[in-house]
């Protein structure tokens, strides 16, 4: 389990360098699920996402026990963070990216400094080459989520919504390998228990709900979901526990849902999200939380969608 106290440690490591996010609302989409909703507004981050978070907190405590290289397995948003921080620490950084990554991805990757190696098309080719380099070179591998600084520093953003709001019944949170929600509930749960922490996934990325109702560690094959960010086969063995501990529910949106999202935040309140992103607002929107005039958090994990990626989505 991840404490508090770790979480307020983290955000006291990672304050000079990771912003704190506003939270917006919008009285129509308000309307449309009959409950008042708030947007953390994580898209707006230093690097777009909520990533840069754990990112910092795990290379700067590396960085604190000598070391000079890293490296990450990622062609998104956690290979962007962790580029990121090293440059400013002064670490070297290799991101190891599929054969077919997103070329925007990649040149926002090396924008921040970080090297690119490419390998496979799979996760399970990049992870083990990313480690491999990490020990061949004396340096240290960080994973995208299954860490205990990596998960606390993704609960600095639980600390925010408490401080942020007064009244919370509510907060909404996408899952992928689980970092952001174990965190975010880490921070919550021990603080303002009667909080109620939903997670949300695709249809077809639905691991954690499947291992939640087994009661251990399910994998799936691979989706080809819209929300890029939540594609992971199975929930992390640091992340899975805190889930097990304190979650109140998961549910699941379809893709078209998801799209409807998305396409709804663009047109009324401008903002550009992913798709992973628009899961929470999709749960909220179509009333998979049944729940009635309660005060909702959705986190909006981040904003790093491809243009082109985004023109399809609409053009469906």
């Amino acid at each position: 389990m991840i404490t508090v106290q770790k979480i307020f440690e983290a955000r006291d490591q990672i304050k000079d360098i990771v912003k704190e996010t506003p939270i917006f609302q919008s009285t129509l989409l308000s309307d449309l699920a009959g409950n008042k909703l708030f947007f953390k507004a994580e898209h707006l981050q230093r690097t777009g996402s909520f990533k840069i978070r754990g990112a910092t907190n795990k290379v700067m405590q590396v960085a604190k026990n000598g070391a000079t290289f890293v490296t990450a397995a990622s062609s998104g948003n956690h290979g962007q963070a962790v580029a990121y921080i090293s440059n400013k620490v002064g670490i070297k950084a290799t991101i190891v990216v599929p054969e077919d990554a997103i070329s925007s991805k990649i040149k926002a990757i090396q924008a921040y400094h970080g090297s690119i190696e490419t390998c496979g098309t799979t996760s399970a080719e990049r992870l083990p080459r990313a480690k491999q380099l990490a020990n061949e070179n004396e340096g240290v591998f960080i994973p995208p989520y299954d860490d205990p600084y990596i998960i606390a520093g993704q609960g600095t953003i639980g600390l925010e919504i408490l401080e942020q709001l007064d009244s919370v019944d509510v907060i909404v949170v996408p899952i992928g390998g689980g970092g952001l929600i174990s965190g975010i509930l880490s921070a919550i749960k021990e603080v303002k228990p009667s909080i109620q922490i939903i997670g949300v996934e695709p249809e077809t990325a639905n691991d954690t709900l499947l291992s939640l109702k087994k009661g251990e560690i399910v994998a799936i094959q691979q989706t080809k979901t819209i929300a890029d960010g939540l594609r992971t086969s199975q929930p992390g063995s640091f992340t899975f526990p805190i889930v097990q501990k304190y979650i109140d529910d998961i549910v699941t949106v379809s893709e078209q849902e998801i799209q409807d999202a998305l396409f709804l935040m663009l047109e009324r309140t401008k903002q550009v999200i992913e798709p992973s992103s628009a899961t929470t607002v999709a749960a909220v929107l179509n009333d998979k939380l049944n729940v009635r005039d309660k005060n909702i958090v959705c986190v909006l994990s981040g904003g790093n969608v491809d243009v082109r990626t985004l023109s399809s989505i609409f053009n469906r």
